[in-house]
């Protein structure tokens, strides 16, 4: 890999980790398109510390509120019934999913799941199920003509149960396509929470997960066509704009609808799908050479 590739491979995850539009599909379709090789798991695992770096600087004031309660309640220090408290066990049981999901399936999410038209299809079922979910917090939060408006929950209200729905959620984001963010806040504004809640949530259960899978893939850094300096340089990259895509989002979904990127994840599917179909595209673009 070269320090090119790796400095538009980490622009490409900063830009889009926290947006619901799946960073790993457009790290993958960016080396197809580009006719690079596919940067692979390991890469992709390991840039997503730069931006989970970017979530722990920006949230780092709710993560040390988070942290304190929690290790406070177990010495006896903080209620357990603390919100704070209850978030880190609410987060640590949202981690659960996809840590033993990601392990059984790690062959399939390195392999077959990267397939682009498996791709194409989860950017659109994903988008229109995320579009579902924001035209339902947008009625409830607008009312209608027959409608009175509906308060949504806040994170005062997650539970056990809620957490693991979202914990699921997020687990469906090992496949390529699906989104992170994209997934959580949709189950998350399906479940009724606002759209700020869900995605703040989201978030602070990425933490985890992320950095837990960064570190197990540091393993199979440096091998094959990925080097360790332009993986470093591609992190350093994806913490640099990820930290200020959080910052505009955050700001974002306070007044704005998810329906552009609705729009663009059925838009490039179908982009997709017809370049696959037309042959310009092979389904395994890059795989043998990575």
């Amino acid at each position: 890999m070269s320090w090119l590739e790796s400095f538009i491979l980490g622009l490409v995850q900063g830009l889009t980790e926290f947006l619901p539009i799946s960073s790993s599909a457009h790290l993958r379709l960016t080396a197809a398109f580009a006719g690079w090789h596919d940067p692979g798991a390991a890469f992709t695992a390991i840039t997503q510390i730069g931006t989970e770096a970017a979530v722990l600087i920006y949230f780092r004031k709710d993560i040390a509120r988070i942290l304190s309660a929690w290790f406070g309640s177990l010495f006896g220090k903080v209620p357990r019934s603390d919100h704070d408290a209850q978030m880190g066990w609410l987060v640590i049981v949202g981690s659960i999913p996809i840590g033993v999901l990601g392990v059984t399936f790690k062959d399939q999410i390195e392999g077959p799941f990267r397939d682009l038209r498996l791709i194409a299809t989860t950017l659109i079922v994903m988008g229109i199920v995320l579009g579902v979910a924001d035209r339902l917090a947008a009625r409830d939060e607008t009312g209608g003509k027959h409608r009175a408006v509906r308060e949504r929950k806040s994170l005062r209200e997650l539970g056990v149960k809620d957490g693991l729905i979202f914990g699921v959620c997020q687990a469906m984001a090992l496949i390529p396509g699906v989104s992170r963010s994209g997934a959580t806040i949709s189950g998350g504004l399906l479940m009724g929470y606002t759209r700020e809640a869900a995605a703040r949530y989201s978030f602070l259960l990425a933490i985890p997960a992320v950095l837990a899978s960064g570190v197990f893939e540091l393993k199979d850094a440096g091998e094959g066509h990925v080097s360790w300096g332009p993986t470093i340089f591609a992190t350093i990259v994806a913490f640099v704009v990820g930290y200020a895509v959080i910052a505009w989002f955050m700001k974002f979904i306070t007044t704005k609808s998810f329906m552009p990127f609705v729009y663009y994840r059925v838009l490039l599917g179908i982009v997709l799908f017809v370049l696959v179909g037309m042959g310009v595209l092979s389904p395994h673009a890059g795989e043998s050479a990575g």
